[in-house]
């Protein structure tokens, strides 16, 4: 039974709590998304992974969720401790030197898209909503306009919230000191140093394509203000789960949970409803030693290039399911591989079950099953526990098919992998430089099948041969019965 507590690690106590909901029987969440400026990479896509699993396990749990994901198309800077140009107008200057179309509607149309691709790939469930920045713009002005007599200033570049105003600050990040946060950039007439900006003016001589009057003179929102924006009026305060990765714990998520704190009037963060929002849940970093992750890199990391050198994307969810999320995961073409591998072993056990109708998994032999993979995703979302779960279900013998397959879906609805979607042949890609079809290997291997039979091995060698020097590699005696692989 899915009847174990259900236990998440919030950030801004540090420590584990026994998930209440804020409204009985519903659970209200939101995610920071991507700032749409170019392609996200692998280590982007680890945080919607381990969003999508949160709400999958909330809806295990019998919670009707409401789930919004945003999309920046304004206001984040090229450096997370806000400063610099903005990103999408920097990527519009940068496409217009370059000679190419500069409209910046359009470049945050194409990488949103892209975005939403990576989403589908990834079997990432649809969101209640996709809350776009710009669509919000007014209620950003509303909810500044709130805030600013009490809590902020201006100054010539803008409209900075004061964070003296509010109690706590910082607590998420564990960065009250002194200076309060270093990363914050330095601006002239700034009253603390980790002060932000609300709204930014447009310099004088200058002209924006992303920009709106205010109160405080043209310009467009900070970066940190259409979350709070956003999470109040879909979700309305406080709501029950805040995600976003561990990069958003020490500046974004602090001063959002600031604009929150002055919007509603309320007190210090001992009382966590206080931030807008009852858990804040981080995901740790996606680690690569080559330093190909940054988008600077030329061909980074992203689901597309995995795609193109062969690997199904969902292996790369294998992949952040086999560590827990608030671990580093390093990433490596290995380790791809042995997540693909584990993938195709899952999917091949399923076979049999591919045409059985599901009926109870109500059975004794089941029940432990079933309460060894609800106790580990009710243990902080321990996914690779309940990895080892699904396969210890897979492998259970002497058990009617159609209760095997009711508990493996139910399973798989938490973890997310399509394991009844696929079959051994779609999980093999063809890597994008391959120099023959698939028909073209099968032709290969049957000729060959025929020479080993007719024990004609040079004939069988010479075909092997041939097929390695086009990058398939034929693998005899593979224990999973995959017969060839492009290498």
């Amino acid at each position: 039974m899915n009847d174990a507590p259900l236990q998440l690690f919030n950030s801004l106590t540090r420590s584990l709590e026994t998930f209440v909901p804020v409204h009985a029987g519903e659970a209200r969440v939101y995610t920071c998304g991507p700032t749409v400026y170019n392609y996200p990479h692998i280590g982007n896509m680890r945080a919607y992974v381990f969003a999508d699993i949160l709400g999958r396990t909330l809806s295990w749990k019998g919670f009707k969720l409401t789930h919004i994901i945003n999309i920046t198309d304004v206001g984040h800077l090229t450096d997370d401790g806000d400063a610099g140009e903005d990103k999408l107008e920097k990527m519009a200057a940068e496409k217009a030197r370059q000679g190419e179309k500069a409209d910046i509607w359009q470049i945050a149309k194409h990488y949103t898209e892209a975005y939403w691709d990576d989403v589908k790939a990834l079997n990432i469930r649809q969101p209640a909503k996709w809350s776009i920045a710009t669509d919000y713009i007014a209620d950003m002005l509303d909810f500044a306009k709130s805030i600013a007599d009490k809590h902020c200033y201006e100054l010539d570049s803008g409209l900075y919230f004061d964070t003296s105003t509010v109690a706590d600050y910082g607590r998420l990040a564990r960065a009250v000191t002194e200076d309060g946060e270093g990363r914050i950039d330095t601006v002239e007439g700034k009253r603390h140093a980790a002060d932000f900006a609300i709204w930014r003016k447009t310099p004088p001589g200058e002209k924006r394509q992303m920009e709106w009057d205010s109160p405080w003179g043209k310009g467009a929102p900070g970066w940190h203000l259409e979350c709070s924006v956003m999470g109040e009026r879909l979700l309305g305060f406080p709501f029950d789960i805040h995600t976003g990765g561990i990069d958003h714990r020490e500046i974004h998520h602090p001063n959002e949970i600031a604009q929150n704190q002055a919007f509603c009037g309320c007190g210090g963060l001992d009382d966590a409803r206080n931030s807008g929002a009852r858990i804040w849940m981080h995901n740790n970093f996606l680690v690569e030693r080559s330093g190909k992750m940054s988008k600077s890199a030329g061909e980074f990391l992203r689901l597309q290039l995995l795609i193109d050198k062969g690997y199904h994307p969902l292996a790369y969810r294998m992949m952040c399911l086999q560590a827990h999320y608030r671990s580093e995961l390093e990433f490596s073409w290995e380790g791809l591989g042995a997540a693909l591998t584990r993938l195709k072993r899952i999917v091949m056990a399923a076979e049999r079950l591919q045409d059985v109708a599901a009926t109870s998994a109500d059975h004794p032999k089941l029940a432990p099953l079933l309460d060894k993979f609800d106790a580990a995703i009710s243990d902080d979302l321990n996914t690779p526990i309940a990895l080892t779960a699904l396969e210890d279900a897979l492998a259970v013998k002497k058990i009617d098919l159609g209760q095997k397959r009711a508990l493996v879906e139910q399973m798989d609805d938490v973890l997310g992998l399509d394991i009844f979607g696929m079959t051994r042949e779609s999980l093999r890609l063809r890597p994008k430089d391959a120099q023959l079809s698939d028909a073209d290997i099968e032709d290969a291997l049957t000729r060959r099948n025929q020479a080993r039979a007719d024990k004609d091995f040079a004939t069988s060698d010479a075909i092997r041969d041939d097929l390695a020097a086009k990058g398939v590699e034929v693998m005899d005696g593979d224990p999973l019965g995959w017969e060839w692989k492009l290498s």
